[in-house]
């Protein structure tokens, strides 16, 4: 196997590694849309990080997290639904990225490899950001594993049980920012969550505890980066969007499987 595509299958097992348990509690909490959020303000990042002369990795990783804190600060004044406001920074990161791009004119940007991926351009360095962020996110998910999993329960009877929901809920906020800095090349910003959301959802059909679904849905996201990696060198399609077809039609041949008891 070529070189390129053992770095392209060891960075996109990174990131299902490390987006399926995030996934696990997306999926409960019904925080799609806002994953969507934070992955559209990845492209504004790249914009800033080209201006400012700096990473884009990092670049995102900053602006994400900015948003994220943007987010919570206006869900606490409650003057606007939560899916209207985020359709509002949605929208709006992602269109003010591509202006911010457009304007530079000096470097060549490949806003197609931003939007979809271009796992099979992963670089050494790439596959450190992915693994260093991802095992930085596994451990950090770890510490906040309980008091997430009691506020997704009954987030106000954690609150009155002691745990501490503000905090819990920004960190993990800012470890979906960072999934989606460190995942940006691998799928892009547009597919993003869609590695959290499809094997998360997928996995619910095999699993009998939050543990259980977390490594089930590393392993079909796994699955779903090898089949999707194999069907583009077959069929030369993009390879971004190729996993996440795969993922896609995982989850569907998980609707025949009847619920686990």
């Amino acid at each position: 196997m070529d070189e390129f595509l053992l770095r392209a299958l060891a960075a996109g097992l990174g990131v299902a590694m490390v987006a399926a348990p995030l996934g696990v509690f997306v999926v409960w909490r019904r925080m799609a849309y806002f994953g969507d959020t934070l992955a559209h303000s990845a492209l504004l990042g790249v914009g800033l990080g080209f201006i400012l002369g700096i990473s884009p990795n990092i670049a995102v990783m900053i602006i994400a997290i900015l948003m994220a804190l943007l987010l919570l600060t206006l869900q606490n004044r409650k003057q606007l639904a939560v899916d209207t406001l985020l359709g509002i920074l949605a929208h709006s990161a992602l269109s003010i990225g591509l202006v911010v791009i457009s304007f530079q004119e000096a470097v060549r940007v490949d806003l197609m490899g931003y939007l979809f991926g271009d796992i099979l351009a992963v670089t050494t360095t790439d596959l450190l950001w992915v693994w260093g962020g991802g095992m930085l996110v596994i451990a950090s998910l770890l510490l906040i594993w309980k008091p997430l999993l009691a506020m997704t329960v009954h987030e106000e009877l954690a609150q009155v049980e002691g745990v501490a929901v503000k905090r819990t809920r920004l960190v993990f906020m800012l470890l979906i920012a960072l999934v989606i800095a460190v995942s940006m090349k691998i799928v892009g910003v547009l597919l993003i969550t869609s590695m959290m959301i499809i094997p998360a959802a997928a996995a619910r059909r095999f699993s009998q505890t939050p543990e259980q679904m977390a490594l089930v849905a590393a392993l079909i996201g796994g699955i779903a980066v090898a089949g999707g990696l194999a069907g583009s060198w077959q069929w030369d399609t993009p390879a971004g969007p190729s996993v996440v077809v795969a993922a896609a039609m995982l989850f569907g041949l998980s609707q025949s499987v009847p619920t686990a008891r």
